[in-house]
């Protein structure tokens, strides 16, 4: 399957990830879903309410079932490959690690991780590492 990329606020994604996203939205842009490890201040509109909740592992796969778009670091393959193997979510990871730009009607979904030691002279959790990790899941809606 050929995949084109487009360019817009978060970056560099694939035709199959936006056009998932947008079919879920009748096409249209005036609500977008994220996928990412951590959110920043400078994600959101300067004025905003921002409602979050916790998510369960079926309810990820579900909203990443409908479409997202990634706001992965791609350096952070390890944490990306546990978040493939322990839970079966997978979410594609984006060329470049991208600027994200939420809108009133956005979300984004992030999986918190507590206990992963930082990886300075290897590339890959130990099992027992990833077993003494809390793993979480929220969602934040932009209001």
């Amino acid at each position: 399957m050929r995949r084109e990329s487009r360019e817009f606020a978060t970056g560099s994604i694939s035709e199959t990830v936006w056009g998932k996203a947008q079919a879920h939205y009748g096409g249209k842009n005036t609500s977008r879903s994220f996928f990412g490890f951590g959110i920043a201040p400078s994600m959101f509109p300067e004025t905003c309410t921002i409602t979050r909740r916790p998510l369960t592992v079926d309810e990820v796969k579900s909203i990443v079932a409908e479409g997202v778009v990634p706001c992965l670091n791609p350096s952070h393959t390890a944490t990306i490959a546990v978040m493939n193997t322990r839970f079966g979510i997978e979410v594609e990871i984006p060329e470049r690690a991208p600027r994200v730009s939420l809108e009133n009607g956005d979300r984004v979904v992030v999986m918190g991780v507590r206990g992963l030691p930082r990886l300075e002279d290897r590339h890959e959790y130990t099992d027992s590492e990833v077993e003494g990790a809390q793993f979480s899941f929220s969602i934040f809606s932009v209001e």
